[in-house]
């Protein structure tokens, strides 16, 4: 378990990055930070593993003051996603993978063998070993990112944007990797996005922020998308336009049970199911058979 308590950090130049910030981020299930740029969500971040200290406010692992912990040692015990990977690009895949595992001392033949086993895990040929950064795609230097990230088999993984700059099928494919990882290895991940729909599709917990980090709404996806705490909160996630505002079709009822959902702009966005979890497949037009399967994505997050 990871705790805030009253946490601000306050930059030389009168930044007010964090304000009095406390939350507890809970073992084994994946906290997102949601909000705009420069609402501090990277910050907070980046102080669970000392890459920035706060102002003032205390940081707890397991009920430990992180403080009490060298910085260096305390990052080499935590896994960290960044945008871009953040590869060495004068090394190879297995040596930006086992980085950490080198610097720990452990030998390098078991080293090694360590990053080909976390190649597999992350869905990566191990041919892929022994090519330099610039030789793969996108996609395959996030997954090599996520590979490093999990070398030292880190109870938390910290996940910095990790797929903001790849193109939209590859973060699909990365999104979805992250949930199978997570459901396998069971790890606490804090994850920072500004995009909604990646928050909901990937958090247990949900945190949306306004400016200094301050929280405008924490809780499940279903608990925020119901109960939006704000206006800022309902704007923020789109919950009076688009596919957030859901309607039952009319005249739309496939097998005679399945309802067709459709969004403010009269497109489908998904259905309400039949008892046995069957999608509607019968008599609906091909307008309404054009249904998104984001709502089914969000349900297993």
């Amino acid at each position: 378990m990871i705790e805030f308590k009253s946490v601000s950090k306050l930059y030389p130049d009168g930044t007010r990055a964090v304000d009095d910030f406390s939350v507890i981020i809970p073992s084994r299930k994946t906290t997102v930070f949601v909000g705009s740029s420069g609402c501090g969500k990277t910050t907070l971040l980046r102080m669970i593993n000392r890459m920035v200290d706060p102002t003032s406010g205390t940081i707890e692992i397991d009920s430990r003051d992180i403080a009490q912990t060298e910085p260096v040692r305390l990052r080499r015990s935590i896994g960290y996603v960044m945008q871009n990977s953040g590869l060495l690009p004068h090394r190879k895949v297995i040596d930006n993978v086992a980085t950490v595992l080198l610097l720990t001392k452990v030998p390098k033949a078991e080293a090694y063998e360590r990053a080909l086993t976390l190649l597999d895990t992350v869905g990566l040929d191990r041919v892929l070993a022994n090519r330099y950064p610039g030789e793969l795609s996108g996609g395959q230097q996030q997954r090599v990112g996520v590979a490093r990230g999990l070398a030292a088999d880190p109870n938390i993984l910290l996940m910095d944007e990790p797929f903001g700059a790849v193109d939209p099928i590859v973060r699909t494919e990365l999104q979805a990797e992250t949930m199978r990882l997570q459901r396998e290895l069971d790890k606490t991940i804090v994850f920072v996005t500004h995009d909604i729909d990646e928050a909901f599709l990937l958090g247990d917990q949900v945190i949306i922020l306004e400016k200094g980090a301050r929280i405008a709404q924490k809780g499940t996806p279903e608990e925020i998308l119901a109960r939006p705490a704000s206006d800022f909160v309902a704007s923020f996630i789109g919950a009076e336009r688009g596919k957030r505002r859901l309607t039952v079709s009319s005249g739309v009822q496939a097998n005679g049970d399945d309802l067709v959902l459709v969004d403010a702009g009269g497109y489908a966005a998904g259905v309400i199911a039949a008892p046995d979890g069957k999608l509607a497949t019968g008599n609906a037009s091909p307008k309404s058979r054009s249904v998104s399967n984001k709502t089914s994505q969000a349900g297993d997050a």
